[in-house]
């Protein structure tokens, strides 16, 4: 079946105003946010359902990274299961924040930069700066709420976890929803976009929805379920919250840990176990495939992330210890 683009044409703003949305309705936009060295305007594509009822408005963004791409399925699969005709509030989803990197499969922005390092940019800055400032008062101002879905960079692998302040009361409940594997208490640091929601009185979580440049089914489906209890315990929608069916780790702290020579490196440890102090996770080998170094934990923890790429100069990531409550 073909489709007419001329009928089917998405309109094109400059900011979001949600009392321009009729409600009962789910409208695609295209939000103008930079020009490129053509002159021609860069956009970011937004699905908006606004309910018939008033309610908070929840912020979904995703490729952030431009190679993070399975929370792009979460959201548009959730907008295929939200009933309009019964939702409070609205739900904004932003399939794709880093335009050109995700049309580049680039990580970070086209300058060099890791565009949830400078948040909330600045009005007058560098190109990355002023992309993430336009993205930030164009839109994200305007959420009562931000889930933001990531997963892990190149050469390496997530558990299903969530970042949270989990001393705040409305980003511990964000938090427990999701049914993680782990969560990780992490206070919004700066430059992040949770961090810059934060500032602006947004309560904001970080979810880690696997690996990079894949689509993952199952951890899609587990993404779209944690929205889902969100939008229940927000009286958004009119549904039961999924149940728990595993205990959620709870990590007080996290932090990766580094090799300090160069060489192949092979990490034994999974994603999940739990490891004793100066239990072995790995080892470097030189190229002619002689051990040069084992690794050990330094103390007791759960694997949250792991690295899977062999060729590891000195300085790379092992893995990501998670230190449990």
């Amino acid at each position: 079946m073909s489709i007419n683009m001329e009928t089917n044409r998405i309109e094109s703003i400059n900011e979001f105003n949600l009392y321009d949305i009729p409600k009962g309705s789910i409208k695609h936009y295209w939000l103008n946010i930079v020009h490129d060295g053509l002159g021609e305007s860069i956009r970011i594509p937004l699905i908006v359902a606004r309910g018939k009822k008033d309610g908070p408005t929840m912020g979904l963004t995703a490729a952030v990274h431009g190679n993070e791409l399975n929370g792009i399925p979460v959201i548009q699969r959730l907008f295929t299961e939200i009933d309009i005709q019964e939702l409070r509030g609205a739900v904004v989803g932003v399939p794709v924040v880093n335009v050109p990197s995700f049309l580049r499969k680039k990580r970070r922005f086209i300058d060099g930069v890791d565009l949830n390092h400078i948040m909330p940019g600045k009005k007058d800055g560098r190109v990355s700066e002023i992309y993430a400032y336009r993205f930030i008062n164009r839109l994200v101002r305007h959420f009562d709420y931000l889930m933001d879905l990531h997963t892990a960079s190149f050469g390496r692998i997530n558990s299903y976890y969530v970042r949270a302040d989990m001393n705040t009361p409305a980003t511990k409940e964000l938090a427990l929803l999701q049914n993680a594997d782990i969560i990780v208490h992490n206070p919004p640091s700066d430059g992040t976009l949770r961090g810059a929601a934060n500032e602006l009185g947004i309560p904001a979580i970080t979810l880690e929805v696997g690996n990079p440049s894949i689509y993952q089914r199952k951890l899609i489906r587990s993404g779209i379920e944690g929205i889902h209890n969100v939008l229940c315990h927000l009286k958004m929608i009119d549904d039961e919250i999924e149940a728990v069916e595993k205990e959620t780790v709870i990590c007080k702290s996290s932090y990766w840990i580094y090799t300090d020579s160069g060489g192949l490196l092979n990490v034994q440890a999974k994603l999940l176990d739990r490891l004793k102090a100066n239990e072995n996770i790995g080892h470097i080998r030189d190229v002619f495939g002689q051990k040069i170094k084992d690794y050990y934990a330094p103390e007791a923890g759960i694997v949250v992330g792991k690295s899977v790429s062999p060729v590891n100069q000195s300085g790379g990531r092992i893995l990501h210890l998670g230190i449990v409550k």
